[in-house]
């Protein structure tokens, strides 16, 4: 399989960095989403993935998703002998920004290896409610699904908990400002595990929710805003309550090594509906 020439330089060796340019390859879902292919190699690839796009199908005859797109847009390396493609990690439905893909299975193998053994370095940005009165903290707190230990009408919600998952997230404020009159803060993320949900609840715990989470937001622990509208939809209320429509999340960089051996530093360019990512300051 060869590499596709990509607008821009976006892969670049480790200690310097790359915006990747979107206006050459990319893909198109159902609702004409652009999926910007950000890093294409013999092994394996990134694209920016956009929110509301589920990253594989959770049942038969459900929506497209950022993996069928793939293996449709890549059909002609796929029908080579030995390639297979396989998501080397999951970003949430509503979370936008960098995934990365393994085209064979010895890539798949690998990029498995490295994030089991922790050697992935992943950075997000968050926009929360609130002017948090730090700079920096870290979380320390084992996540637990919540339903084990109380009831919850929501299978998938998780929760702090003694005997859950070790878990810890790294937090520093980019940013305090305002949206539609309510004081929020751009915040970088840096998760050193990878548990369900884990910036959103660390975040809640801060007392910081994420703009735009019906899950661990207005309501975190009753889920009221997430059972609103799985009944109703978004409605004006979600809207005065939560300032978005999804969860304000998204996966600005990965660090990693590939196949070979060599560090690659993937970045996802700001999504459009978080204008306070775009001239973020460093």
């Amino acid at each position: 399989m060869q590499r596709r020439e990509i607008d821009g330089p976006v892969l670049i060796p480790r200690g310097a960095e790359a915006h990747a340019s979107t206006s050459h390859l990319s893909l198109l879902t159902s609702h004409a989403q652009s999926v910007p292919l950000l890093a294409d190699e013999p092994g394996w690839l990134a694209v920016s993935k956009p929110a509301g796009l589920l990253v594989h199908p959770t049942r038969p005859g459900g929506p497209r998703t950022l993996l069928d797109l793939l293996r449709e847009y890549f059909a002609a390396d796929l029908a080579m002998p030995g390639a297979r493609l396989a998501l080397a990690h999951r970003l949430d439905r509503e979370t936008s920004g960098v995934t990365l893909a393994a085209k064979t299975p010895a890539a798949a193998r690998h990029f498995g290896l490295e994030w089991m053994a922790g050697r992935v370095r992943k950075e997000y940005r968050a926009l929360v409610f609130g002017w948090p009165e730090w700079e920096e903290r870290t979380v320390d707190a084992p996540l637990r699904r919540a339903g084990e230990v109380e009831l919850s009408p929501v299978w998938l919600r998780q929760t702090v908990h003694p005997d859950g998952a070790a878990a810890e997230t790294r937090f520093r404020v980019l940013r305090r400002s305002e949206r539609r009159g309510r004081r929020v803060a751009l915040v970088a993320a840096w998760p050193r595990t990878g548990r369900l949900h884990q910036i959103r609840v660390h975040a809640a715990c801060l007392g910081h929710p994420l703009v735009g989470d019906k899950l661990y937001g207005a309501d975190p622990s009753h889920a009221g805003w997430y059972l609103r509208f799985i009944a109703e939809g978004w409605t004006p209320a979600h809207a005065a309550a939560l300032l978005l429509p999804r969860h304000a999340l998204h996966a600005r960089r990965l660090d990693f090594a590939e196949p070979g051996g060599s560090r690659r530093t993937v970045i996802a360019p700001p999504p459009k509906d978080l204008p306070e990512l775009a001239d973020e300051p460093e």
